[in-house]
């Protein structure tokens, strides 16, 4: 295949490539600022460069440093970073993986909750909607009043009367004063409840807790019983069956329990050989109750516990 010269537009044509001259010194071309020869320069070997102004020799590049040592450095500190981090990361793992009492220097006692078993809500019906969710306007549970009741913390004696199935209307009465049962009675006739539900058990350290909901056919109905069953009239609320008089319990005053109304009251002293303690949880068509006593005194935080879950199951 022949080279072929690309022409510049403009240019004149190229005549056909002619014959070279002989190889020699006299065929280089020379520049025109190129010097003329000093005197003696013909006697210089014809393989020397051509006439040109001398440079000055240039200065010995300095040999290159080796980057071995400095790639050997990086490797070893990636090797050893990668070694610690992987280190580091085990470590902590096996920290969270550990129990705080497990963990040297992270050890606490306990400070009183009880175990629940892990909770979770229960399904709705189809279409159904929880009950404070937009468009259920009227506050309505849907799911099985029973499935919202807490279940009874790890050790603890279920109550054989109060299983975590229905109960009558009798047996949530026998909660209350033996005086004010006629007045919850006649609230309770004229609220129309639908259903009851009660769970009830006794712990290693000897706290009894009764759990009850009540489902009402709508959140008025609910609210008027409430009103009732909270009456501030000169004896104060509706008071459990063995108490005869009680404060107000501030301890749950910053639960954050949107939607919900909470009501917690203490026995006052001086009281019997126990205290008791009670909470009314309103939400939406069902009022819950919670009631705790122990010998000696009720304590504060699994009553907390407590009333703070079961309203979480209802919200």
């Amino acid at each position: 295949m022949t080279e072929q010269t690309l022409t510049q537009p403009g240019a004149e044509p190229q005549p056909e490539a002619q014959p070279q001259p002989q190889a020699g010194a006299e065929h280089q071309p020379q520049p025109e600022a190129q010097p003329q020869p000093q005197a003696g320069a013909e006697h210089q070997p014809e393989a020397a460069a051509p006439a040109q102004a001398q440079a000055p020799d240039p200065v010995p590049a300095k040999p290159k440093k080796s980057r071995r040592p400095l790639l050997l450095g990086i490797a070893r500190w990636t090797a050893a970073v990668l070694v610690l981090g992987g280190v580091g990361t085990g470590t902590a793992m096996g920290i969270t993986a550990m129990d705080r009492s497990e963990v040297p220097g992270l050890s606490t006692e306990s400070d009183g909750r009880w175990e629940y078993p892990r909770l979770a809500l229960p399904a709705l019906p189809a279409d159904a909607l929880r009950p404070f969710t937009e468009g259920n306007d009227g506050e309505v549970h849907h799911a099985d009043l029973r499935q919202l009741l807490l279940p009874a913390p790890k050790g603890a004696t279920v109550d054989p009367k109060l299983k975590g199935g229905w109960v009558g209307l009798d047996t949530y009465l026998a909660h209350f004063h033996a005086d004010d049962r006629n007045a919850v009675k006649e609230a309770l006739a004229e609220s129309a409840p639908r259903h009851v539900a009660a769970r009830g058990w006794t712990t290693p350290d000897g706290t009894s807790t009764r759990v009850y909901l009540l489902r009402f056919t709508s959140v008025a109905f609910a609210e008027a019983f409430k009103d009732d069953v909270l009456d501030t009239g000169t004896r104060g609320s509706r008071l459990p069956d063995g108490v005869d008089g009680e404060t107000l319990d501030s301890s749950l005053k910053d639960a954050r329990l949107p939607f919900l109304s909470l009501y917690s009251f203490d026995e006052r002293k001086p009281y019997g050989p126990e205290q008791t303690r009670w909470a009314y949880i309103q939400a939406g068509d069902t009022l819950g109750l919670v009631v705790q006593s122990r010998k000696g005194a009720a304590l504060t935080v699994p009553f907390q516990q407590t009333v703070v879950l079961q309203a979480q199951l209802l919200s």
